[in-house]
This record gives structure tokens, sequence and C-alpha cells, in this order.
């Protein structure tokens, strides 16, 4: 599955960490490390717990996975919620833009407050 309208740090070497790299020019080991925090905040704040999936416009990508939007029981945003601690950006992929502004506010925020990945770094994406 896929979280919908967020992108985080690869936490394991492929084909994308290697493109981030470039792109970003950070090397592939400081990605890894944001990746693996972005990993162990998304685990603590979801693993183990029922979830309500709620979906855009195309329920799976090109590669087949679900594409979704996630609830907990008690109505915390995942997606959302990753963005807003600063372990994750912003990725609209059209037609799946139903949160979109919301991702772009939230990460504003996270980067002017810095906090997670963002904390002391200036740069307008993460990698």
């Amino acid at each position: 599955m896929r979280l919908i309208g967020i992108d985080t740090p690869e936490s394991r070497y492929n084909n994308k960490l290697a493109r981030d790299s470039k792109r970003s020019r950070k090397d592939i080991d400081s990605i890894i490390k944001m990746g693996k925090e972005a990993s162990n905040f998304t685990e603590k704040l979801a693993a183990g717990k029922k979830v309500r999936l709620e979906f855009d416009v195309e329920k799976h990508d090109r590669y087949g996975r679900l594409l979704a939007y996630v609830y907990l029981e008690d109505g915390t945003f995942v997606n959302g919620r990753i963005v807003e601690e600063g372990y994750a950006q912003v990725m609209t992929v059209v037609p799946n833009v139903k949160h979109a502004q919301t991702f772009l506010k939230l990460e504003r925020e996270a980067r002017e407050k810095g906090v997670g990945l963002w904390k002391g770094s200036a740069d307008k994406r993460l990698f």
C-alpha cells in the first residue's frame, strides 16, 4: 500500500534512492538515515492499530499498489500527521489531489517549526 500525497525518504538502497540523492545533492547514507527515522515514526503512529482507508480518484498506482489516505480509529489522519511532524514531504500525483492543499500547509508549517527531518534544514526539499 502507498499513502497518497506524501513521500518519505527511502530507508534502503534502490533506484529511487539514487535518483533522490542525485536530485537533492544529499548523500545516500543521510537519506537512508532520514528514511529510517520516518519509518520508525510511522510505525509508532500506526502499527498494529485498526485503520480506515479512504480512496481518491485512483485506487491503485501503476505498480498495482493500493493508494489510500489512512485514518486511525480516533480520527488521526495518518498521512497528514506524518507530514505535520516533519517525516514526509508533499508528493502530489494527479488525479489524486483531494488533500493536496492540506499537505502543502502542513509541510510549510513543519519546515517553519523545524520539526522531524526538517530540524536544522533550510532546504526546500528533504531529499
